[in-house]
């Protein structure tokens, strides 16, 4: 039988998890540039009946793809781990500066969705983290293809410093579940770390159900949208 797990039924599991941020459960979905992780997001916060979502996109900056993780912890994992609302200021990635600031309620299940999203110091402050599984290569033209040959140049260097940062800072090893999108639907797989022993991927502790539907994509913000 094919794991295919309605996104409703996995929202149901990752709520009874134990909070990992206070009395959050802060939920990360990682992959490459172009994986999807922003459509699967968006419809993933709905199925948790609007769950916040902290895009990347908005930590990042041109200058800082990836140096991004000191704003992240003062600005979000340390307001919510005391039970508070962040207040993180987005960054325009047209006008190159950051904006005005923004709230991130410390809700019930909270997803932080973009690439390294699973890095080594967020890893302690999540509750699961979920790796969209598509390769680098595969991810990366679907990128250059939604973003046109205007892109081009931010792409070149986008997948140099993605390679840099994943060879130092892998997430896939660490993912509890592999998600892989289907012309109708998501695949939910065990990820590495749970075949590795902490046996609690959503396909193992629930019955499957047929796929969810993917509907529509979202608005994209910069590289991390799909």
């Amino acid at each position: 039988m094919s794991p295919l797990v309605s996104l409703d039924r996995a929202a149901a599991v990752l709520r009874t998890l134990p909070p990992s941020c206070g009395p959050v459960r802060l939920i990360a979905v990682d992959g490459h540039a172009g994986s999807g992780k922003s459509t699967f997001s968006t419809l993933l916060a709905a199925a948790l009946g609007g769950a916040p979502v902290l895009r990347l996109d908005d930590l990042a900056t041109h200058d800082e793809l990836f140096e991004w993780t000191g704003r992240l912890l003062d600005q979000v994992i340390a307001p919510l781990s005391r039970g508070e609302s962040a207040r993180y200021r987005p960054y325009d990635w047209t006008l190159r500066r950051f904006g005005t600031p923004r709230p991130l309620p410390a809700a019930e299940v909270v997803l932080v969705e973009g690439v390294g999203s699973g890095r080594r110091a967020l890893r302690p402050h999540l509750a699961r983290l979920l790796w969209m599984d598509r390769e680098p290569e595969a991810s990366w033209l679907r990128g250059r293809r939604r973003d046109g040959p205007a892109l081009s140049g931010f792409w070149d260097g986008w997948t140099v410093a993605e390679t840099r940062h994943f060879a130092g800072d892998p997430s896939r090893p660490f993912a509890d579940t592999l998600v892989r999108e289907l012309p109708e639907g998501y695949e939910w797989l065990p990820g590495p770390n749970a075949t590795a022993g902490a046996n609690h991927s959503v396909t193992e502790r629930e019955h499957l159900t047929p796929p969810y539907r993917a509907v529509g994509n979202p608005p994209r913000r910069g590289p991390n949208s799909a």
